[in-house]
């Protein structure tokens, strides 16, 4: 119910003080007004000077007809034709007059429909934006508003996740194709009967233009062969012209079909192979070069206080981008050309240090002109880096296989034969075989040196098989006389390919010294080349070869034993934990697992050295001076416990 408005309280008061029956409530006092009283409820509330309202029970011996009808809840006839009358009048059904309507409700209901009001229009104009969105996101977006770089981005980071499956599927399509090949044959044209017509005519078309006609014996025809010596002629001729010509087996002539497909899916999956390693592996390469090149300058003053030598082309290489601009680009400390600055300017030319770092001499650097186009893109890139990455790229043995073996997979579909090469990724994927390969070039050094011996020692030997030995090495076969040491670099050759090679050495390859007046001599030189070429320098060259993978196993086998042994934090043995069930297990996997060591030092790279505790500011210091003396060597949380226990005994 509404309370009363303010023009009608004057009238309706005074025809209802008329009426004995009906007594209705004064108005809501004004703000004037004070030490007024108010009857609710059975309470009479009265508010005071100074704006407190107190509240007492009602005394009154009789009840008015109001409270009376209040509390029975009963009215008469009267009464309810003048309620009937008094709802007419409000236009409806009014709520019964309440202590909020006496004390100002009118202005909170007014207040409170306004802001329902308010909450409603933001409702209505938050829905009508949600309808618009939706719609927006419904409607089919244009080709030139299409996100090019996200789709890229995911198909790289795709082929990256799966580079290890690459490489197998690879392999397995190499295998595929070089079983099929072993269905391959030679064939030469004109060696059957359907073929005879068009091989004669190809051998008689490259006859002629090779100057070389088949001419007869003077019967005028001048493609018959004459008889006699000219037919046996014709028959070698056509045998040495006879062309020949790879096919696959008629019973399988469908693996050609079959080859041509897989050869270009090879193809596409080794440059899926090579895309993914330029994206998967080079940055890491690129990073550890980058940290690599800022730990020494900063540490070691390289370039500053340490010059390298002139036969590392490695360094003077990395010495052209400690001037780039946006170097380091991967590394994670992007202040180590200040930290350099700071630590060596005191020491040497603050300029030179400046001109080496690619650094501003002053505090206030230029700002680059904002701007937009192709010209503007190129010549803000720093393509001193990007040399400089190239060159490390292309340096790089991982990538240069993974692009040979593109380069090889594209050659591939022009003859299939080159698939036989990716064979050789079977040696380079397995572990235990790339340990083969790498013996032969772990002392590559001293394997190149021996053979530069080998082949010293061979060089004079021929020179004086030259000059004293020369009616040795005339070979006759079938009234054919081959001199096989009357020309110096055929000579040799000679002693490279057969002296080398013969398990006897040169004087099993040419004639025998018997009754010769060089025969002594000719015995010093055949045994003195067995004992030098074939006792000493190729067993030293199988020695260093058999050597360095004996090292290579034993040096794996021995990481392996002391990784599954000891701990690697604090080197204890496991012996010592196994004295408890799986001691050793809970200890390296709980107490001192590296992986927590690695995520501490990953932590301090990546919170701001302002918000670092005391303990987390020493372990900092000691990184940035690579000094690992924070590890615990020799000591862990049993070593303390038992410690801790043989002083409670003693005490």
């Amino acid at each position: 119910m509404k309370g009363p408005h303010v023009e009608e309280p004057v009238v309706e008061v005074k025809e209802e003080e008329e009426k004995p029956s009906r007594h209705l409530p004064a108005l809501p006092p004004t703000p004037d007004e004070s030490n007024l009283q108010v009857q609710a409820f059975g309470m009479d509330i009265t508010k005071e000077e100074g704006g407190q309202i107190k509240i007492a029970p009602h005394e009154s011996a009789t009840s008015t007809p109001q409270s009376s009808i209040e509390e029975t809840g009963e009215s008469t006839p009267e009464e309810a034709t003048g309620e009937e009358s008094t709802r007419a009048e409000g236009g409806g059904d009014m709520e019964p007059v309440s202590l909020v309507d006496f004390l100002g409700g009118e202005q909170a209901r007014a207040q409170a429909a306004a802001a329902a009001e308010a909450a409603a229009a933001q409702q209505a104009a938050m829905a009508a934006v949600e309808a618009e969105a939706k719609q927006e996101t419904i409607a089919e977006p244009s080709a030139s508003s299409i996100d090019f770089s996200e789709y890229t981005h995911r198909v790289v980071s795709f082929l990256a996740r799966n580079f290890y499956n690459l490489k197998y599927v690879a392999l397995v399509l190499a295998f595929c194709i070089n079983f099929m090949l072993l269905f391959y044959k030679v064939s030469s044209l004109g060696s059957e009967g359907g073929e005879e017509g068009s091989g004669s005519q190809i051998v008689d078309m490259l006859a002629e233009m090779s100057g070389e006609g088949a001419s007869g014996s003077g019967n005028g025809s001048g493609v018959e062969i004459g008889s006699g010596s000219g037919e046996a002629e014709s028959e070698e001729e056509e045998d040495v012209y006879a062309l020949e010509y790879v096919e696959v087996a008629e019973d399988f002539y469908y693996m050609a079909h079959v080859i041509r497909l897989m050869a270009i899916l090879h193809a596409i999956v080794s440059l899926a192979m090579l895309v993914a390693y330029y994206h998967l592996k080079v940055p890491l390469a690129i990073f550890k070069r980058e940290k690599e090149i800022a730990r020494r300058v900063e540490f070691d003053g390289l370039y500053i206080a340490e010059t390298p030598e002139e036969d590392d082309i490695k360094a003077h290489w990395d010495k052209m981008v400690i001037s780039a601009k946006t170097f380091p680009v991967n590394y994670w400390d992007k202040f180590v050309k200040k930290k350099v600055r700071q630590k060596y300017s005191e020491t040497y030319d603050f300029d030179y240090i400046s001109n080496l770092l690619g650094m501003e001499k002053t505090s206030f650097s230029q700002q680059e002109e904002e701007g937009s186009g192709l010209i503007h893109f190129i010549v803000n890139i720093d393509w001193r880096y990007q040399v400089w990455k190239a060159g490390v790229t292309i340096t790089d043995n991982a990538f240069l296989y993974s692009l040979w073996y593109f380069t090889f997979s594209i050659l591939g579909n022009y003859n299939n034969f080159f698939f036989a090469a990716h064979l050789l990724d079977v040696a380079v994927g397995f572990k235990t075989l790339r340990t083969i390969l790498q013996s032969v070039t772990h002392n590559g050094k001293q394997l190149v040196l021996t053979v530069m011996l080998l082949t010293i020692v061979v060089y004079i030997y021929t020179v004086i098989a030259f000059n004293f030995f020369r009616k040795f090495y005339i070979q006759e076969e079938d009234d054919e006389v081959d001199k096989k040491c009357h020309d110096m670099l055929t000579c040799f050759v000679f002693h490279l390919y057969k002296g080398v090679r013969a398990g006897g050495g040169i004087g099993d390859e040419i004639g025998e010294p018997d009754g010769d007046d060089y025969e002594v001599y000719r015995i010093m030189f055949d045994i003195t080349f067995f004992f030098f070429v074939i006792v000493i320098l190729l067993a030293i060259i199988q020695g260093l070869i058999i050597d360095a993978f004996g090292e290579l196993r034993d040096q794996l086998e021995n990481v392996k034993t002391n990784m599954e042994s000891n701990c690697f934090i604090c080197g204890l043995g496991k012996e010592y934990f196994d004295t408890v069930p799986h001691g050793f297990d809970t200890h390296v996997q709980q107490e001192h697992n590296l992986a927590n060591y690695m995520f501490f030092l990953m932590h301090l790279i990546n919170k701001p050295d302002t918000e670092y505790t005391g303990q987390e500011t020493y372990v900092w210091n000691m990184y940035q001076q690579r000094c690992w003396d924070f590890f615990p060597v020799g000591d862990c949380f049993r070593k303390q416990n038992e410690a801790v226990e043989e002083e409670a005994k003693k005490k």
